[in-house]
């Protein structure tokens, strides 16, 4: 049974969370806090994915997120986010959530996304790993480990940005738009692209010598992303 950390500090938001995941036939751990959520993960390393609400005393969701995923590169994060507040949607992505979903939100909403982060994760289906390495210029993916190497060097990526590398890997020289990246990473549709957007500025942190002036991971203003070996 795939075990999921659900972290929030108002007790009828958690409650309903929970429940509602139990339901659908997921084990849950309760925290109501960033320090517990720590606790709580330390106790059950084989949390699958994290959900994390971005305001709450002491540490909040972006710290908790940022400490989770030194613990961790392959578990799933999603963060709860207020509505009307991107930055609460860009800043849990930067501190390397895979996905979010906004307050409020319906039963149904949230089961969905639970489910499409678990299949990305690959622990809330039987399906076998893909095998194989994918090489382009200096840079080499392993597919079964999640792992990327350049010259012989790891590079630290979290379970998404491995989908994502392997995407662009495949698709050498090629425009991809933020459509199409959603759809073969996410799996769905997303009326907001920031999510590509901030997973690809993630990406060119770890893959770029300088970000700022990028030679593999490039922008195609207006249209979307190309890679260079």
């Amino acid at each position: 049974m795939t075990k999921l950390l659900v972290c929030e500090d108002e007790d009828s938001i958690r409650s309903f969370v929970v429940v509602n995941l139990l339901r659908a036939g997921y084990e849950v751990i309760e925290a109501g806090s960033g320090e517990e959520a720590l606790e709580q993960y330390d106790r059950h390393p084989d949390v699958a994915v994290a959900l994390l609400d971005v305001m709450m005393p002491g540490i909040d969701g972006f710290e908790t997120c940022r400490r989770l995923r030194e613990k961790n590169q392959r578990m799933g994060i999603m963060m709860l986010t207020a509505r009307s507040a991107d930055e609460d949607k860009v800043g849990g992505l930067q501190s390397g959530a895979d996905d979010y979903v906004t307050k409020p939100f319906s039963t149904a909403e949230l089961v969905a996304r639970v489910n499409a982060l678990c299949r990305r994760m690959a622990v809330h289906t039987d399906a076998a790993e893909p095998t194989g390495c994918l090489q382009s210029g200096d840079f080499l993916l392993d597919l079964q480990q999640n792992r990327l190497t350049c010259r012989g060097k790891p590079v630290e990526l979290t379970q998404v940005e491995c989908q994502i590398m392997a995407l662009f890997f495949r698709n050498p020289e090629k425009l991809l738009t933020r459509a199409e990246i959603l759809k073969e990473v996410w799996h769905q549709d997303y009326a907001d692209d920031k999510i590509v957007d901030v997973n690809i500025r993630r990406l060119r942190m770890k893959v770029e010598a300088d970000p700022s002036s990028p030679r593999h991971l490039c922008t195609v203003w207006g249209r979307g992303y190309q890679w260079h070996g």
